[in-house]
């Protein structure tokens, strides 16, 4: 039965990231920084808008990193 363990571990983390994906989805629009940080760009001329969210982009990438990173030692014990 040693062989269920390791897909027990990988059905609980595969679980916690679509439970903290769904909560980001759900609250994401209520979070008042997200997008709106300085450093992202934004142009708007003549009826075009351009948006792009860079420094919000580094920030998730950053936090993403860091769960994975969490992940991924709780998976290699």
């Amino acid at each position: 039965m040693t062989g269920f363990e390791g897909l027990g571990k990988l059905l609980i983390i595969v679980g916690i990231v679509i439970l903290v994906l769904g909560l980001f989805l759900a609250l994401g629009g209520h979070i008042p920084f997200l997008g709106k940080l300085p450093g992202d760009i934004l142009i708007k001329k003549d009826g075009i808008t351009f948006y792009l969210p860079i420094v919000t982009l580094l920030l998730l990438s950053l936090v993403l990193t860091l769960i994975l990173n969490f992940v991924l030692r709780f998976i290699g014990r």
